[in-house]
């Protein structure tokens, strides 16, 4: 499958959550997901494996042992691409604040845009507005899905 190809497919299916209630620890179009269970929902609906399970986690994890789990953990399963290479279909892992961990994630879907969800409003497409791309973390290319 093409990279263009691939990435319009991911694209598709992240906005089909678009209206799916956050819900920490879920992983459900529809009935609920917080941003990690969006981006492990599309994965496993378009096909993808799981690589491991999921361990449990709490609303605050990784603000206490401050260690970079989804930047690590991203890298170890998708490949690592700079701000240039990205496109719509790509993982983007943000920072709330400076000098703490990246703990939030989403699907480019245009260059200006992501799909995300977010803690009292559920799955959105958003604009990158200043806001947003100043806590760019990480991006991240998925595996060929053919």
């Amino acid at each position: 499958m093409t990279l263009v190809i691939q990435g319009e497919k991911i694209v598709l299916e992240a906005r089909s959550w678009t209206g799916t209630p956050y819900i920490h620890q879920a992983s459900a179009k529809g009935v609920g997901c917080d941003c990690l269970g969006l981006v492990t929902g599309i994965w496993r609906e378009l096909g993808g494996e799981m690589a491991r399970p999921l361990p449990p986690y709490t609303p605050d994890w990784g603000e206490v042992d401050r260690v970079e789990h989804v930047l690590t953990a991203a890298g170890d399963f998708l490949t690592p691409i700079n701000a240039e290479q990205s496109q719509p279909g790509d993982l983007v892992i943000f920072r709330w604040r400076v000098g703490t961990i990246a703990k939030h994630m989403g699907i480019l879907s245009a260059s200006d845009r992501f799909v995300h969800a977010w803690e009292r409003v559920g799955v959105v497409e958003a604009v990158l507005v200043p806001q947003w791309r100043k806590r760019m973390a990480g991006f991240f290319r998925f595996p060929d899905l053919s």
